[in-house]
Formats: C-alpha cells, structure tokens, sequence
C-alpha cells in the first residue's frame, strides 16, 4: 500500500441522489470545503438512483395507501402522509432554488407533473378509501384530492384501465393533479455535473474497501482503483456513506457504536414495461392499488406514466425477488458476509418474525410470465403479452434493528441515518421514500453531524429553502406560498391544479 495519504473535508461514498444532494447542499453551505466522492461504477446514478432502477414516483403521499391506516376505532391515520408530504415539499424547494440558480436549466429533464391515483376494488376497500378521502381532503396539502365511485368518471381519469373491465364489483378511485414523475437518474448527473464545476473532485471505478479511525481524528479509507489496480488512501474530517445497498457493509467496518445490532435484507424488483407506444398514450397518471396480503409496503402495485429519455412509456409493478446481493451490481457473498457476531441474534430474530414475507418473496420468485401478466390484467384488463417485457430495477436492503416498539429482529420500511456520536461519520440506510425525501434526509445529515455550523448556515438554508424550520401543516398560507411558487419554476403549473 502506498504511504501517501491525500487529506480533504469532505468524502461522499456513492454518487447516487443522496450524494449528489449532500454535496450540492455542503457547496452551498460551504463553498470553500474540499469535497471528494468515490463511485465504484463508472457513472453516476447508475444504481438505485438510475430511472430504471426505481418508480420515478415523486412520493408525496398523493396515492400511496400504506401511508394511511385504518386504526382499530375504524378512523384513518394520516400523521405519516403528512409528514411525508411534508418532507417531499422540501425537495421541491431545494429544487426550484436550484432552477433559479441556473444550476438546473431546464425542470422538465427531470420533473413532470403527473396526476397520482389510488384504486381500489371491493366493498371493504372502498369505504377504507372514501374514509381516507374524507380525512385528508380536509387538510391543506390535500384539499384538491377528488374522490369517484362513478364508472363514468373513471372511465374519464383512466380510460386503459377500464376498457374492457366487468363492472359488477365495486371500485373507487382518488385523484390528486399534483403529483410528479420524476426521473432521479437525470437529476442525480446533473448535480453531479454542477459538482464537477465547483472543482469537485468525483472518482469514478473507485471501490472503498475499508474504513477507520485514525490517531489524528480522521477517517481513513482504503480505496481500490478498479482501472489501474493500485490501492489508494483518503482521510477526511467527515464521512458520509451514500452507497444504497452497499452502504450497510461499509458502515460496519466503521466500528462504531451505532452500526451494531443492524442487519439488511435485501430484496430485487422487476417491472413490465410497456413496449407499444400506442398502448402508453392511453394512460396518463400513476396509479397506486393495494398491497397483498404478507407483501412488504415497498410491493403495492401501481401502473405509472413514466418520461425516461424524453419517451412517454408505461411501467407495472414491482415484482418482488429475492437475491443476496445489496447492490445490482453487487455479490452473492453480501448477505452472509453482512452477518456479524453483533447482529446475527437480531436477523435470527427477524426470520421468525417475518415468515409471511418469506413466504410472499418465495411465491413472487416462483411467479410465471402468464401469472405476471395476470397481474398486469388486474389493472389493465386488455393487455397483451406481446406490448410488455420484463425490466430488472434495482435492489433494496430493507434495514433490520432492536426497537422498543417492534423488539428484537424488527424490520423497518423507510430511510434512516446512522451517524457516530462525534458526528464525523455518517450513513444512510433503508429503501422507500428514499430519493423523494432526499433533502430532508440531508438536511437531517447536517443537524446531526454538523451542530456548530447550523446558527450560521441557517439564513442560507431558508434561502434555498424557505419552510426550514417550519411545520407547512400548521401554515396554511406558507403552504399554498410554497407550492404555487415551486410549481411554477418547475414547470408543474400547466397541468396542476394552482391554489388560490
């Protein structure tokens, strides 16, 4: 190994969106701060971030049903479609900013406005819709929610979904015109290209092989250069390990306290596209149904409108799979070797607790082309085989962890960040909402790690954006300030319902 060490600030492992984030955010913030990103890809947003690789669904809790649940009163609880809107809000600011500062040249490579629905069929699942409806359309960021039973009306709002369908069981559908498609692929190079111009110094085929703590208080990495084979390494004052899937392996060669009694499972996806472009042009929303029974939150089924390439097409799903890699292009050996003397009591524990989720990825792998598109008929009753193929999207390694609520072995649906207790190290695990809470998430990174810097970034945070700090749900008037303003300087307002 070489004994030369280069020193700098900052160091991003992973160049997907929540790097790209970080960095731009830290750039702002701190322009002066030397920062380094390793990617061992040769591009950025080529995993998780990658359009492919994930919905493209700006999640704002518009359609997604697992973010409301029926209490055992019978009432809904919309606490976690709040603060999901919420968070996706900030996003959209972070955004607009960026648009404004001509970081961004042109909103519509990578946002588009997209109506959201939830679908549903069946008596039981349409009274839990209308309740829904009833609920969140009383509050501020969801007033504009239209809710129909009527076959006419959704005749109108999704015609491909209900041609050819038989009528003869209920079905209730909500409409929210504000939602988004939104390719984090594109957004994820062009921060990275903004990056680049502030004299980023972004290594791409660089694979972090390990992490530690030095006597002189840095973080130092062992970084392979996949192109010339040498072994290089790299300290700085602050970590952040951005790297998707593969970001739990590298938090536990950290050795800190906090990457204990954590394990991942992960799981694969696959999605039907739809290769006819006359089929694509029949539908223009994304539409959220039910998940089945023991199916994981992130395997609700929805037909989305996506804009990937500038090209209008349609994707169904996603089909869950199984493999032990945490990344696309990860290895076999993931899995077993993300088992520590540490955490193997808390993923025995899990794989007790989560024997219907087994059971459901066992069936899902088990699933034939036929039974897939019996699926897809579910939502399009007259599709044809011959207008859809199989795409593999990315993979998701679902963090695993001891809570007081769920006990030992508890798997959790959502983002979280680990960060040591000095705040020099940070990481970011978990799945879905994932890249739409991006800068919240970050914004979450900076408080944690960077405490003695909060009082004098913060009149620049709320340039960029303005709600920091403030609870838009209890605003009314911020809110609709807020939203019109980003629709506008996104582009969003041709299609979407303005508040007035």
């Amino acid at each position: 190994m070489s004994s030369i060490r280069t020193k700098t600030d900052v160091i991003l492992i992973g160049a997907g969106i929540m790097s790209a984030t970080l960095g731009s955010l830290l750039k702002e913030l701190a322009p002066e701060w030397e920062i380094t990103v390793f990617e061992k890809l040769e591009n950025a947003g080529e995993e998780s971030s990658n359009e492919w690789n994930n919905a493209g669904t700006g999640h704002a809790a518009l359609c997604e049903l697992n973010y409301t649940s029926e209490k055992a009163d019978g009432s809904i609880d919309i606490t976690k479609a709040i603060k999901i809107n919420e968070q996706f809000q900030l996003s959209r600011q972070f955004w607009a900013y960026l648009v404004n500062s001509k970081v961004i040249r042109n909103p519509q490579d990578f946002i588009r406005p997209i109506p959201h629905m939830s679908l549903v069929q069946g008596e039981e699942n349409v009274r839990f819709l209308k309740k829904r409806f009833e609920a969140l359309s009383k509050h501020p960021q969801f007033q504009e929610m239209e809710f129909t039973d009527d076959h006419e009306k959704l005749t109108e709002w999704v015609p491909l979904m209900m041609e050819g369908r038989k009528l003869n069981e209920p079905i209730a559908a909500t409409k929210m015109n504000s939602g988004t498609d939104v390719n984090f692929g594109a957004l994820t190079r062009m921060l990275f290209d903004h990056l680049k111009s502030k004299n980023v110094d972004i290594r791409y085929k660089h694979q972090v092989e390990d992490i530690k703590r030095t006597e002189d208080g840095l973080w130092e990495l062992k970084v392979w250069n996949i192109e010339s084979g040498a072994i290089e390494r790299h300290a700085a004052k602050f970590v952040f390990i951005g790297g998707g899937g593969g970001s739990l392996p590298l938090l536990q060669k950290t050795g800190i306290p906090e990457s204990k009694h954590i394990g991942g499972f992960p799981v694969s996806g696959l999605f039907m596209v739809c290769n006819n472009p006359k089929v694509a042009e029949q539908h223009h929303a994304k539409v959220y149904g039910k998940a089945k029974v023991g199916a994981p939150p992130m395997s609700v089924p929805h037909l989305d409108t996506r804009y990937i390439d500038n090209k209008k097409t349609l994707l169904f799903g996603p089909f869950a799979g199984f493999s032990p890699k945490f990344l696309k292009n990860g290895s076999n050996l993931d899995l077993l070797a993300s088992v520590k003397p540490n955490n193997v009591l808390t993923m025995l524990a899990a794989g007790v607790k989560e024997l219907a989720l087994t059971k459901y990825l066992i069936q899902q792998v088990m699933l034939s082309d036929e039974k897939r598109m019996e699926e897809l008929r579910e939502f399009i009753p007259t599709a044809k085989a011959e207008d859809w193929e199989i795409v593999v999207a990315g993979q998701r390694v679902q963090v695993i962890k001891d809570t007081e609520s769920g006990g030992k072995g508890t798997l959790q649906f959502g983002t979280e960040v680990v960060s040591a207790a000095d705040g020099s190290i940070a990481a970011l695990l978990g799945a879905s909402p994932g890249a739409s809470t991006a800068v919240h998430v970050m914004l979450e990174v900076l408080e944690k790690c960077f405490p003695q810097h909060m009082i004098e970034w913060e009149s620049k945070i709320k340039e960029m954006i303005p709600s920091y700090g403030v609870s838009l749900s209890g605003n009314q008037k911020l809110f609709e300030e807020i939203h019109n303003s980003t629709a506008q300087t996104l582009g969003l307002v041709e299609k979407e319902l303005v508040y007035s």
